[in-house]
């Protein structure tokens, strides 16, 4: 029987939550990494994210758990956890458990929160961040609109979305597009930096047809998180946000941003023909049904024209722990 993803859930920062989703006082329950949590904001603002069930006698803490001031309760019998995972108070208890008192006593995951998004870093062995990031300065610009958000859910996993940039034959068979230059690549540690330039032919709303330089630049910082600029007509930015539910189901969001202007501009066409573009057949709509089915090819058989799969995977597995089997450890050769 063919294993469709021999590789474990990558580690790094992920997606848990749109900032603007997550209330002060609010609690939800989630499902990542392959696990039943809870995600909740305290009373100054702290988001913070945690296992589901109290290690007192199991209760989920997102099905009528509360937030009291930096703590999160248990609805069964008011144990309170702060961020850290230490119990803090049992209201009817007189000596709280030395065990309880420690930090990780309810597990929990450390938090960062830029661009718009609630990050919670994962790995399997619990260790530290290694890596922060990165800060996109579009998001807090007063110059730039409100984002434009899309979502998907599907059978796959972050690797397989991300290798899908340097697949460079598929561009012309699924999205029905032109031969995609390479461009430039450069990698550094856990950042991937590519950049391909050149001119477009595009008809413009008033039926002018002008030709433009431009300009795709990518930056990926990690298995979870990837920016893409464009520059043409006008300015576009699109964050790819890819987070594993299972080590074989993925949530998958595109959010664009673009700077302020006139509903009725040129260019504001311009930018909706480029999302429009990005999102439909011609773009991730295309991938879908394909990552949703196929299997991951440890060792594929590659052509001269497939583009630098081999070396892209590389850099991706630096982001496994092999604890996960010595299938996930071939899966990086």
């Amino acid at each position: 029987m063919v294993e469709r993803f021999p590789m474990p859930i990558p580690f790094g920062w992920f997606f848990v939550s749109y900032s603007s989703e997550l209330a002060v006082g609010e609690v939800k329950p989630v499902h990542y990494f392959g696990e039943d949590l809870v995600i909740y904001r305290t009373e100054s603002g702290v988001a913070g994210l945690a296992e589901a069930y109290c290690p007192h006698l199991g209760a989920h803490l997102g099905h009528g758990g509360t937030v009291d001031g930096e703590m999160i309760r248990c609805p069964f019998h008011s144990w309170a956890f702060d961020t850290t995972g230490a119990c803090k108070d049992i209201p009817y208890a007189k000596i709280i458990p030395p065990a309880a008192r420690k930090p990780g006593c309810l597990k929990t995951y450390p938090i960062t929160e830029t661009n718009g998004v609630v990050w919670a870093w994962y790995h399997p062995q619990n260790i530290a961040p290694m890596f922060e990031v990165e800060v996109l300065d579009e998001v807090t610009s007063p110059d730039w609109a409100d984002p434009i958000r899309y979502e998907w859910v599907f059978d796959s996993n972050p690797q397989e979305i991300a290798e899908n940039g340097v697949d460079l034959a598929h561009f012309k068979y699924v999205h029905k597009m032109d031969a995609v230059p390479e461009g430039e690549t450069h990698y550094d540690g856990h950042v991937r930096r590519s950049l391909a330039a050149g001119q477009r032919t595009m008809e413009l709303p008033d039926g002018t047809v002008r030709t433009l330089d431009t300009e795709v630049r990518t930056l990926q910082t990690g298995a979870g998180q990837k920016s893409t600029r464009f520059k043409g007509m006008a300015d576009l930015l699109l964050q790819v946000i890819a987070t594993p539910v299972e080590h074989d189901k993925v949530e998958l969001r595109f959010e664009f941003r673009h700077k302020k202007m006139a509903a009725d501009a040129p260019e504001m066409e311009m930018i909706r023909r480029s999302i429009a573009g990005i999102i439909g057949q011609s773009g991730v709509e295309g991938d879908i049904p394909i990552w949703h089915t196929k299997i991951h090819r440890v060792r594929p058989l590659l052509c001269d024209g497939d583009g630098p799969v081999m070396r892209f995977r590389e850099y991706f597995a630096q982001f496994y722990d092999f604890e996960g089997g010595p299938a996930a450890r071939v899966a990086a050769e």
